[in-house]
């Protein structure tokens, strides 16, 4: 059980206020904050300065947690999902006409990670829901592997949430859910 250097109210509280938060996931560490607050996902746009158009990335630690979002899916296409443990896998899931605009850009479709990352996923879990996730950075730039670099970043503007990044050395591969096509490998 992974134990958190804060309490895990004082945390969800700061997110349902439109807080962002940077945290440790499977290659760097991730900006985030939560998917349902239009506010705090174009704050966040704004502050890495990528366009909305893009799309982003959810992350959870359970199914449940982006079922929301997507759509129906049976139990076999579900366990499809998992991660394998040797990479990080997004998936561009079919979204729900109700999945926001700020979160899927463009697209119809929505990005979607199961994490295997442990401090990632229990997080996730503390607050029983999907988290926003792309990498802490300004777009372009090298991503934060460490909390003190997310610090020298973000400085008052993102809680910076202390951990280690996982093993990964490439951000997640991502492949289509349908064709199952790599975008990005």
């Amino acid at each position: 059980m992974i134990r958190f250097s804060i309490p895990i109210h004082r945390l969800a509280a700061h997110l349902k206020r439109g807080g962002l938060i940077a945290y440790p996931t499977e290659s760097c560490y991730g900006l985030g904050c939560d998917p349902r607050n239009r506010k705090a996902v174009l704050r966040l746009l704004k502050l890495k300065g990528r366009p909305q158009g893009k799309g982003l990335i959810l992350v959870a630690g359970k199914f449940a947690q982006l079922a929301p979002y997507l759509k129906l899916l049976s139990p076999s296409e579900q366990k499809k999902l998992q991660w394998d443990g040797a990479q990080a896998i997004t998936y561009l899931m079919p979204a729900k006409p109700s999945a926001p605009r700020w979160l899927r850009g463009a697209h119809d479709t929505l990005a979607v990670r199961l994490t295997a990352h442990p401090e990632a996923a229990a997080l996730c879990n503390a607050l029983n829901m999907a988290l926003v996730s792309t990498s802490a950075n300004y777009s372009g730039a090298k991503p934060a592997r460490t909390y003190a670099q997310c610090r020298r970043l973000f400085g008052k503007r993102v809680w910076v949430l202390p951990g280690r990044v996982g093993k990964c050395r490439k951000p997640s591969t991502i492949r289509a859910w349908m064709s199952g096509k790599i975008i990005r490998e």
